[in-house]
Parts: structure tokens; C-alpha cells; sequence
């Protein structure tokens, strides 16, 4: 059809919309949950600078602690800062396949959650290091300047991510990204309720109280749209639902456990660095847990995880690092995932 055809002095009614395509747009509405989400989403929305940043004495901590600290929030933000323009692609893609409005809309509070958790990310490292990023930043310790190797190896290894999530999206229907998806959450309501517990300070346990009550409304959102497709999912789906569990596994560990160097670009002094830096934060008074901790909740939310596969008959892939057995998947490239934290 020429660019300047006017189908309409040809025709009655326009010809069918090529689709994908966000057009025509209806609003049904079947998931009651849907609607349930969206309004705790309403009811729940928080804004990072109205937390009681006064409260924070950042000039009571020495440089050594304000550099661990903001490195944890750092390598958070390699997740949270890549989380809204994941769940913004995510939320293109509920238009263009006609999902429910209520779907639509609970995508749309997701991504503006994700904002507001990338937001407290930039807030935490501005306050702490007086400079709003850790790459720029002249560092003042002899740990600190380890740490800021580390974030650019982070950096570096988050953007290969997202390259490989551009791509990989368009392949993939909003069922296998549920699973990807509801693998982040889950993991994440384990780090951020701990988060909130361990740390001293009152900004950071409202933050983590906040963050966490997000996430679980977006598990929430993934537990109910599983319920509606999985018992129909096909076979293929769930095949590439198992590689994605594992790739999801490989993927988030480096927040929620440690990055797997065979799978991770990092170099070889990367985890003792990190190491230091978290010791050096827990003794501020800052909650990371440690090393057992984070591995017992990184199985335990895989085995939550696998509880869920379990009853639409998915095979759970093997994740030997935490003791699970299952499928073994060996092919995982960084430009094939797509799991958000």
C-alpha cells in the first residue's frame, strides 16, 4: 500500500490492523486478582525522598563504611536500575498481545515501582559517597577504589544483559517472562525482609519495608497470571521456562548470593573485594547478610520457586551451588536470559 493511499475513500471499513500492535484497544477484564493488585498498588505507592533522610548521619560513618555501603546499594542498582526499562518493555509488550486492562495496568505499577526502587538506589550512593554515581566518583579509600573496579565490572556485565533482554523479549510470550519474572520476586522478598531487620538505620528499614511490600504485590501479579496460562502452557514453554529458572539462577546470585565467575565477566579478585566490602558495611550497622545467610534463603526461595513448577508439571533444573538436584542445563549465554530482579 503506497504511504499516501486513502483506503478510506475506497472502502467502508478499514482493513484489520497488522499485529502485533497496540491497536485496537478494549478493555476486558477476567483476573479478578488483577484488580486487586492495582488497587493495593494505589493504596502502596511511596516516594524514596520522602523517607526520613534526616535521620541519616552520613558524617558518622567513616569513608571505609560509606564506600562498602554504597556499593551494596551499587550492585543493587545493576538490578533495580535495569528493572524499569525491563518491565517497561514487558508492559509495550501486555499492549501489543491484547492483554486484559487490568494486566496492563498492574504492569504499569510495576514499572513505577521499579522506579522508585532505582531512585532510593541513586539516593543511598549520592548521600553517602557526595557524588551521584560510584563510576565517576575519586574514591578516598584503598577499598574503595577496589570497590569501584568491582561496579564497573558490574556495569559492564549488566549492559551485555540488557542487550541480550532486548532480544529476547519479542521471542518469548508473557508466559515463560511470568516465570522469569515471579524468580526475582520471590528472591527478592527473602534479601529486602532481611535488609530491614539487620540495618540500624530508620531510612533504610522504611526503605526495605517499602521495597519488599512492592515486590510482593508483583509476585502476586506473576502467582495469579500462572494460574491462569499455566495449565495450558505448551510443552516448548516449558522447556524454555526450565532454562530460564537456571539462567535466572546464574544471573541473580550476583545480588542474591555471588556471581558464578564460569557465567559472569568479573575479575578474579571480584568476590574477595565484595567480601570485604559487606563485612566492612555489617560492622556500620548496615544488614547484609552473610555468606550462609544468603546461601540458606537463595535455596529456600528456589525450593518456594520449584513448589510453584512442581503443579503445572515443569521440570526444575538442577541447582547444585544449593544443593538442588533436577535438569541439567549447561547451555546458559548472557544473551538468552531474561529474569528481573
Amino acid at each position: 500500500m503506497a504511504h499516501n493511499e486513502k483506503l478510506a475513500l475506497t472502502m467502508e471499513f478499514p482493513p484489520a490492523t497488522e499485529q502485533p500492535n497496540v491497536y485496537p484497544l478494549s478493555w476486558n477484564a477476567q483476573t479478578a486478582k488483577m484488580e486487586e493488585v492495582w488497587d493495593a498498588a494505589q493504596r502502596e505507592n511511596w516516594d524514596p525522598k520522602k523517607l526520613p533522610w534526616d535521620t541519616l548521619d552520613v558524617e558518622s560513618y567513616t569513608w571505609e563504611e560509606r564506600e562498602a555501603i554504597a556499593y551494596w546499594w551499587t550492585l543493587l542498582s545493576v538490578f533495580d536500575a535495569s528493572a524499569p526499562p525491563v518491565f517497561a518493555e514487558a508492559f509495550i509488550k501486555t499492549y501489543e498481545v491484547h492483554e486484559e486492562d487490568p494486566v496492563r495496568r498492574c504492569f504499569f505499577s510495576v514499572t513505577r515501582d521499579e522506579q522508585n526502587h532505582e531512585q532510593m538506589c541513586g539516593l543511598a550512593i549520592t548521600r553517602f559517597l557526595g557524588h551521584p554515581d560510584p563510576i565517576t566518583y575519586e574514591p578516598k579509600t584503598e577499598l574503595g577504589k577496589r570497590l569501584q573496579k568491582n561496579a564497573k565490572w558490574l556495569y559492564y556485565n549488566g549492559g551485555r544483559y540488557w542487550t541480550g533482554y532486548k532480544k529476547a523479549v519479542p521471542k518469548y510470550s508473557l508466559a515463560v517472562l511470568f516465570s522469569s519474572f515471579l524468580m526475582g520476586e520471590i528472591a527478592a522478598a527473602t534479601i529486602f525482609k532481611q535488609m530491614h531487620d539487620n540495618s540500624r538505620e530508620l531510612v533504610f528499614k522504611e526503605a526495605f519495608r517499602n521495597i519488599g511490600r512492592d515486590e510482593g504485590r508483583h509476585m502476586a501479579i506473576c502467582m495469579a497470571l500462572m494460574e491462569r496460562d499455566y495449565p495450558r502452557l505448551p510443552a516448548e514453554d516449558k522447556a524454555i521456562v526450565t532454562k530460564q529458572i537456571r539462567a535466572g539462577y546464574l544471573f541473580l546470585s550476583a545480588v542474591l548470593f555471588e556471581p558464578p565467575m564460569e557465567f559472569w565477566d568479573l575479575p578474579a579478585d571480584f568476590i574477595d573485594n565484595q567480601r570485604e566490602a559487606e563485612e566492612v558495611a555489617r560492622g556500620a550497622g548496615f544488614g547484609v547478610p552473610s555468606y550462609e545467610a544468603k546461601k540458606d534463603n537463595w535455596r529456600n526461595a528456589m525450593l518456594n520457586l520449584k513448589g510453584v513448577l512442581d503443579r503445572y508439571g515443569i521440570p526444575f533444573p538442577a541447582i547444585p551451588e544449593v544443593g538442588i538436584s533436577g535438569q541439567e542445563i549447561s547451555d546458559i549465554d548472557m544473551n538468552d536470559i531474561i529474569p528481573v530482579f
